[in-house]
Order: structure tokens, then C-alpha cells, then sequence
């Protein structure tokens, strides 16, 4: 069942939530709504299930537009970030309600729990109340209920924002294990970037009520449009510099320009995988001191600072770090192999790739 939103805007009072968002959906995917708190997500995810209505703009469901459709009829299933499960039902009471209020039989309401009871491996907490369940367990639960009365699409809010991160790991596996057995139409809001990169087929990127860019996890990490995602999608290192004779500088480091007139300022984006750092000063061509090692299972993150002060971070993995033999504070050299020139408030303008050279006068570095 596909989905799309079309120049979506909603305006609170004279506060604009959503500004005219367009994305489509096609049937079968997985797609994340990824953003920082008050981005607007959740505004469109409730405008695609009915419990909003746009100020402006259209949702089609299966090419249908449906603005004026009620909630009740538009087959969603819609799954909150509080759960939201009725505290004096048991686990099997719960998942019957929607069945119940679309008056299907009771053989048909049984057969349906016990199906879903299975799926959702549940079938021993049947008589459970709610209270008597883990957080992951009940989340199960909400998944259950929502999907119960077979929708054709599946939306969800924050759904493991209110279990701990073990949990919440398993929950991430198990909803892709579900959504590849059933292959329903399914939309989730996160801000959590990790998460959304997971689990979704593509990613919806928001911020500050505008959607900034739409692709897979892969595209949107190494291929930002614009500094607000190249930001809050993962780790980049940002500099502004300034050109001057042909490339783009800032203290000691340098990047070649390409058709860039002198004395504009350029914003330079940078991984940390990019970076490549070498335990000898002058093997590679900027000096720094290994500053900060942090520890963050099978990745250590870097922090080198320059001459100038400039801070760099890096990532390695234990194995890599050891065979250099660093050690915080010790005088290291670094190259930046591959980086970005961001736009502010536009596409990206392009990649600079460099190709590998271990010389200090190598100008764009590795």
C-alpha cells in the first residue's frame, strides 16, 4: 500500500509545525521519520494516520487522497510511544479491542490473538496485565493490537523510545524480522539516528518543520545535502575556511578548490573514517598531538588537536590502534582523504576524493 504527502504544511496558531513536506512511500517499505525534537515528524506521521489534519497539502493512501477520511477508516495501524494499553485488560483483552469495536466474530477474534499471540512470541502471557510485562514485552503487545485488525499500513511513534538500550536493540532486530515477514507498509519516527539507519529501507531527514533530505541510510551518511544533515546524521567534522590561491585554507590545512573565486568562505565536511593518522610526525602531512582516546567497544574515537588549536576526530578500531602504538598526548601526523564542501541551506556542492599518497606535500591529503 503506498503513501504519499504532497506539499504537506500544519500551522499551530500562528506557528508553522510542518512546512509544505512531499515524500512517497512505496508499498512494502520500511521508512524512518528521523529528527531532532519539535522537527515536525510526529506532526506528519499523525497526519498520515488522521489524528491531524493539515493545514494545507494532501495525503494519499493508495493513490487516494484521504484529508477528509476519519481515522477509523483509513486501516492504519498505529502504534504510540506510551504504549498506550488499556491497564485493566490482559494481554489477550488488548489485542482483541480493535476486533471487537469492527464487530468481527468471536471465532475470527480468537483465531486472530491466537495467530498474533505466535507471532509476536506472547502465547504465555495471554491472561498477563499489562503492569506484569517487561517494557519490551509490552511494546510486543502495542505492535500486536495495532496490527490486529490486518491495516494497511503500519505507523509508529517513538516505538522504543521508553526501553533500555539491550532492549531496545532486540526490539530494532525484531521489527525487521516482522516487517520482512509480513512486508506491510510501515513508517516509524526516531531521533535516533542509529536506529533509523538500522532498521529503515530509507530515511526521512527533519529539522526545524522542513524536510531536508530523503534517501537510504548510506545516502543520507556519505552523501549529505547540506550541513544540518551532514551534522546530525553521524559525526562530521566541520571548518569554515577561507580561499585563497586556488584552495581553501584554515591555519595549516588546505583543500583544492575547484572554480571558487578568492576570499569566499567555504564550509569543509569531513568523516571521521576519513581521517588517517600515522604515529610519526611528517609521514603524512598535517602535525597534531593525539589529544583524547575514547573507548567505545570495538571503535576507539580520536580527538587530535593541530598547531593552531583545531580539534580532528578520528575513529579507529582497537586492533589498528594498538599496532601504531598510540598514546595520548604523543605527536602524530594526519591526512583527510575524502570531504565534502556543505551547503548551508542547499545541495551539497561536491566530493573531493583523494587518492592515496603517504608525502607531506601531498595537497589534499588521504
Amino acid at each position: 500500500m503506498s503513501i504519499e504527502v504532497r506539499a504537506l504544511t500544519k500551522v499551530f496558531g500562528d506557528v508553522p509545525a510542518v512546512e509544505r513536506i512531499s515524500f512517497t512511500v512505496g508499498a512494502g517499505e520500511l521508512i524512518a521519520l528521523l529528527g531532532p525534537s519539535g522537527s515536525g515528524k510526529t506532526t506528519v506521521l499523525r497526519m498520515i494516520a488522521g489524528l491531524e489534519f493539515p493545514t494545507s497539502g494532501d495525503v494519499l493512501i493508495k493513490d487516494r487522497r484521504v484529508n477528509d477520511v476519519p481515522v477509523q477508516r483509513r486501516n492504519i495501524g498505529f502504534v504510540f510511544q506510551g504504549y498506550a494499553l488499556f491497564p485493566s485488560m490482559t494481554v489477550t483483552e488488548n489485542i482483541a479491542f480493535g476486533l471487537k469495536v469492527k464487530k468481527w466474530s468471536a471465532a475470527a477474534i480468537a483465531a486472530r490473538v491466537a495467530e498474533l499471540l505466535g507471532v509476536f512470541g506472547l502465547g504465555e502471557f495471554g491472561d498477563r496485565y499489562p503492569h506484569q510485562l517487561s517494557g519490551g514485552q509490552r511494546q510486543r503487545v502495542a505492535i500486536a493490537r495495532a496490527l490486529a485488525p490486518k491495516p494497511d499500513v503500519l505507523l509508529l511513534d517513538e516505538p522504543f523510545a521508553a526501553v533500555d538500550a539491550k532492549i531496545r536493540q532486540e526490539l530494532r532486530e525484531w521489527l525487521v524480522r516482522l516487517h520482512d515477514e509480513l512486508n506491510l507498509t510501515t513508517i516509524f519516527v526516531t531521533h535516533d539516528q542509529e536506529e533509523a539507519m538500522e532498521v529503515a529501507h530509507r530515511i526521512v531527514v527533519f529539522s526545524r518543520g522542513r524536510l531536508e533530505q530523503m534517501g537510504t541510510p548510506r545516502e543520507v551518511y556519505e552523501e549529505p545535502v547540506n550541513e544540518t544533515v551532514a551534522r546530525f546524521i553521524g559525526v562530521m567534522n566541520v571548518l569554515e575556511l577561507l580561499v585563497r590561491d586556488g584552495a581553501a585554507r584554515l591555519h595549516e590545512l588546505s583543500f583544492p578548490t575547484h572554480g571558487v573565486a578568492d576570499g569566499q568562505t567555504l564550509r569543509i565536511g569531513f568523516r571521521p573514517y576519513a581521517v588517517q593518522v600515522s604515529a610519526h610526525p611528517g609521514e603524512f602531512r598535517y602535525p597534531a598531538t593525539l589529544r583524547h582516546v575514547f573507548f567505545l567497544g570495538v571503535l576507539l574515537r580520536l580527538e587530535l588537536v593541530t598547531p593552531a588549536g583545531l580539534i580532528i576526530r578520528t575513529r579507529m578500531t582497537k586492533e589498528e590502534f594498538q599496532r601504531l602504538g598510540l598514546v595520548e598526548d604523543q605527536p602524530v601526523s594526519f591526512n583527510i582523504r575524502e570531504y565534502r564542501v556543505l551547503a548551508r541551506d542547499g545541495a551539497a556542492l561536491g566530493t573531493e576524493v583523494a587518492q592515496a599518497h603517504q608525502a607531506p606535500n601531498f595537497a589534499e591529503g588521504i
